[in-house]
């Protein structure tokens, strides 16, 4: 939250407490910027919200908050307007004080205080069976991104992928690719067998018979199949792990599924979900009744074979989180997992844990679009598109940005026509040229001071400018709370849209006036380190030249 917004909480929360007798433990008081500037540079609906509370109406309650702002240097006006909220409007030395702390903090400024508890962050976790596509890098973006600003907001964070390197999928890769093995020594082979028919098998085949020759067909095959299996996985897992790194997305850790099951953790957990009074047996099969907890269903825990379904490990995956001390738990899963979010709560309740303590965020389908037509395939390979490509052909900062400019949990179609532009039309592009364009002027003039106020900025999209660098740290507060990561997006656009405006309008530079100068330059400096500062919470990059 900005120093502006607390300092009129403050005041407000002091005559609530004067006039009212009431103290806002609750922190029911809230400051936000208004969209129309005719109704302030600051406003609150306190009044109407305490009106049953204090049994008054909220037009005397919002004139008794008036009354008593008076006292403050902080404003030169206050009105009331019906039905009871109170509009404020700043002194302006009051508002460019931010210019100060923004230089001051630098890229520090907006960074939040010490966030009690652990949270962990559990993103991609796609099965190592081949290449990331375009779901997986709308995912991947988003966590990333979010983690960033968690990170920045002083949480606890751990940022998490899950690789499913246990079930049949895994048996699928080994086999297609001991298969694709023979085929690359000209040895006939079973098409069956092979499940997973990209290129990207292939060559891992071809690499393998070119490392180790034909020793794998001199073993019995069981043998053989295990090793293919395990390189198979670590093969695909570093291919993954190369394509988020040129994505600019890391992890702290990599969990394995496998490792659930060495450990025991996935038996300890089926021993306690069948001691459990929500497990009974049905049909040969091991159910538990997620029903009783709001699932449409109850769900199969060991299969008539004997086999365990995919719930089974990702309970014992979720109780191991907990059991490594993590308070909040939030996964971003597909839009395939939408009906898979109350059978887990279910177990995680089961388990003995909160189930809100789980947050799923579901990534909704991409299409991706040229001239008005939807695009499936690669032109090169004539599989999906994957994530290299994509970046390959519009480059990770628009990538990135594109896909977390909208809302997670909404359908998004990516325009690979207004991707490629090096244009204003381009949202990325846009923004990084108002960096640039500050770069290139500071490079000739970089004058800008400390200053407890800048008095000379007074005109109106300065003071809106000024608005919204302070309220850049209530912005990343928020955003870190509602997970919503596109309002990062859309609060860097205005920022830039509103700097592009301003400088179309106003000579920065004025030998006639240095002191007009000096100040300008301060506030472009400030706004500079606010953009830099949002990119790289997005992932994108800041550059000093276009």
């Amino acid at each position: 939250m900005s120093d502006i917004s607390k300092e009129l909480i403050r005041i407000i929360k002091d005559v609530l407490k004067i006039k009212f007798d009431y103290n806002d433990d609750n922190n029911l008081v809230m400051i936000e910027i208004p969209k129309e500037k005719i109704h302030g540079d600051y406003s609150t609906n306190i009044a109407m919200r305490l009106a049953k509370v204090l049994h008054n109406s909220p037009l005397n309650i919002a004139n008794s908050i008036k009354d008593s702002f008076f006292e403050y240097s902080l404003v030169k006006n206050v009105e009331v307007v019906a039905p009871g909220f109170i509009n404020f409007y700043l002194n302006q030395n009051s508002l460019s004080s931010v210019i100060k702390k923004v230089l001051e903090l630098g890229n520090d400024y907006g960074r939040g205080e010490k966030k009690n508890g652990k949270i962990m962050v559990e993103y991609v976790s796609a099965n190592p069976t081949g290449d990331l596509h375009l779901g997986h890098a709308r995912g991947a973006a988003y966590g990333d991104a979010l983690t960033r600003i968690m990170k920045f907001a002083n949480y606890d964070v751990l940022r998490e992928y899950y690789v499913n390197d246990a079930g049949n999928q895994i048996n699928v890769l080994a086999n297609s690719l001991f298969e694709r093995y023979k085929e690359a020594l000209s040895l006939p082979i079973d098409l069956e067998k092979v499940g997973y028919q990209g290129q990207d098998v292939k060559i891992l085949a071809n690499n393998i018979k070119e490392q180790d020759g034909d020793c794998w067909l001199k073993v019995d095959e069981k043998e053989a199949i295990e090793h293919f299996k395990n390189v198979g996985i670590e093969l695909e897992l570093n291919k993954i792990k190369k394509d988020l790194n040129l994505y600019r997305v890391s992890f702290d850790h990599y969990q394995s599924e496998r490792e659930l099951y060495s450990t025991l953790k996935v038996e300890k957990t089926l021993k306690l979900l069948k001691k459990s009074q929500y497990s009974y047996e049905r049909d040969g099969a091991l159910w538990l009744k997620t029903t009783d907890f709001g699932d449409d269903k109850d769900r199969v825990l060991i299969k008539s074979d004997g086999t365990l379904t995919y719930l089974t490990p990702d309970i014992a995956y979720h109780k191991d989180k907990f059991d490594r001390g993590y308070d909040e738990l939030i996964d971003i899963l597909g839009a395939d997992h939408h009906g898979y979010i109350a059978r887990l709560k279910a177990g995680i309740e089961i388990m003995g844990y909160n189930p809100d303590a789980l947050k799923v965020l579901i990534v909704q389908i991409v299409r991706l679009m040229e001239n008005g037509e939807e695009v499936k395939m690669s032109k090169r390979t004539g599989n999906a598109v994957t994530i290299r490509e994509l970046c390959e052909d519009v480059g990770v900062d628009v990538a990135r940005y594109f896909f977390i400019s909208k809302p997670i949990d909404s359908h998004l179609d990516f325009d690979l026509s207004l991707a490629r532009k090096q244009s204003a039309d381009n949202p990325v592009y846009y923004i990084q040229y108002a960096y640039a364009r500050i770069a290139s002027i500071l490079s000739r003039d970089n004058s800008f001071i400390l200053k407890d106020e800048y008095p000379l900025l007074i005109n109106d999209k300065e003071i809106e400018l000024i608005k919204l660098l302070d309220a850049f740290p209530k912005e990343i507060e928020d955003i870190a709370k509602s997970k919503e990561v596109n309002k990062l997006c859309n609060y860097v656009y205005k920022l830039a849209q509103n700097f592009h405006s301003y400088y179309n309008e106003n000579r920065v530079i004025d030998e006639s006036n240095k002191d007009l100068t000096v100040e300008r330059l301060s506030l472009l400096k400030a706004i500079s380190i606010v953009l830099k500062t949002s990119l790289e919470l997005l992932g994108v990059e800041a550059k000093e030249k276009m």
